[in-house]
């Protein structure tokens, strides 16, 4: 099947959906997750996240099954989840259905027990003493990679050309600020000197670049990483939205910090939107009552970049899967009201942002925001009410046209109650 290189254009409208994959389906496997492919599509879909697969190390071990960060061998497969025959099934599917396979990279660290601790010992970072060190020390079952040596990069760089031989689509680089950007500009103009494949960096929240530079150490920011990568985190301004959506505080300014991104980051950067991930907790968790819960996920399903589903959020699952252990996902046996509301949603949130180029957001009254995207031909209007607190609201605006998420015809005059909320039309 032709697989379509996705440009820049199209990465700012993609949906990303992320995989555990010990944790995903029943057996833990990789058939669990092929078997699973068209329901994933079925959001709209266009990138397929794997989160490590490979083995994990026993040495410093958290949790009876480890981190899959803290990886013994960058080349192999964990046993469990299948072998190489089913893992190229898994990608041959992906492809079938019209979308690309990414994979987790984790270049900064390997496990206390790795195969290049073993033989390449003069690899790993050392402390004054001459002991394996690391630059985070809560990471304690992994040991830092030294990027001053360049055997090295040579051998990161010939794993990263392994994966691609079968057949993969690009790359989720794990804490990607930490490795040095001489290296990540090597690796790529190395492996995809066409540049057609993905690269997603794991860019990081900038209270930890800056803790890490005090430290001594080397960390990017992420308009440094825009230089090499597609995508970086929304790490940047994370810390303004979380006392937004855990306490209920001001919006403002994490608004702000959006027109920074798209002001002072180069013009064709682009950032992964994400409410949770494998490191943050279930949103639904965070934000309990389901109308705002939906009014969120219209306000972060909208933003200018490409939108991430982790495995679950789909559901609005509360729990979010151990990291160190076996905790599968538990599936509802059958979709639910959530579920149709944000399968709708992102279909419609991906049509709305390949359709407009400009995009606007203004808060209109405390926690009523505005979102607009406007085309050549087409106009999109949303309300998202990110508090509510307020019964009612009065516009400035009447709202008319087509309610998408609903699909039926709206005629409204300029009062509006928070019970219709959210809502998203098109206007021309």
């Amino acid at each position: 099947m032709y697989r379509r290189h996705l440009n820049c254009s199209d990465l700012k409208s993609a949906i990303l959906y992320e995989v555990f994959p010990r944790n995903h389906g029943k057996t833990g496997t990789f058939q669990d997750i092929t078997d699973d492919l068209e329901r994933i599509r079925s959001l709209g879909t266009d990138i397929v996240w794997l989160m490590p697969f490979y083995p994990t190390g026993r040495l410093n071990r958290k949790g009876k099954s480890g981190s899959p960060y803290a990886i013994s061998d960058y080349r192999s497969i964990d046993p469990a989840l299948g072998d190489f025959d089913d893992f190229q099934v898994l990608v041959e599917s992906v492809h079938d259905l019209g979308m690309k396979l990414i994979i987790d990279i984790v270049f900064n660290h390997t496990s206390c027990d790795s195969n290049l601790i073993k033989t390449h010992p003069d690899w790993f970072l050392k402390d004054e003493a001459g002991n394996f060190s690391r630059k985070e020390n809560n990471w304690s079952d992994v040991y830092d990679l030294d990027y001053s040596q360049t055997e090295l990069w040579r051998a990161q760089i010939d794993t990263l050309k392994f994966w691609c031989a079968r057949g993969i689509d690009g790359f989720r680089c794990d804490v990607a600020s930490l490795v040095p950007l001489r290296f990540w500009e090597s690796a790529r103009s190395t492996v995809d000197p066409d540049r057609k494949l993905i690269w997603l960096a794991e860019s990081v929240h900038k209270s930890f670049v800056h803790h890490l530079r005090k430290e001594g150490f080397y960390c990017s920011s992420d308009p440094e990483l825009h230089s090499v990568f597609d995508l970086t985190y929304d790490y940047d301004g994370f810390e303004y939205l979380t006392p937004a959506l855990e306490k209920g505080q001001p919006i403002g300014p994490y608004l702000n910090h959006l027109f920074i991104q798209q002001t002072l980051y180069p013009a064709d950067s682009c950032k992964l939107r994400f409410l949770e991930n494998h490191d943050v907790p279930r949103v639904a968790g965070r934000v309990t009552n389901q109308r705002c819960l939906k009014n969120w996920s219209v306000f972060y399903a909208l933003l200018p970049g490409t939108t991430l589903i982790y495995a679950g959020q789909e559901y609005g699952l509360t729990h979010l899967p151990n990291l160190f252990e076996r905790d599968k996902i538990n599936w509802p046996e059958k979709a639910v009201g959530f579920y149709n509301f944000f399968k709708k949603l992102m279909i419609v949130s991906r049509k709305i942002k390949r359709a407009g180029t400009d995009f606007d957001i203004r808060e209109i009254q405390r926690g009523l925001l505005q979102i607009s995207w406007s085309g050549k031909k087409d106009k999109f209007t949303a309300l998202a009410d990110l508090s509510l607190n307020t019964s009612e609201y009065h516009l400035d605006m009447p709202l008319s046209g087509e309610e998408l998420l609903t699909c039926n015809s709206l005629q409204r005059p300029t009062g509006i109650t928070r019970r219709m909320l959210p809502l998203i039309f098109q206007t021309a």
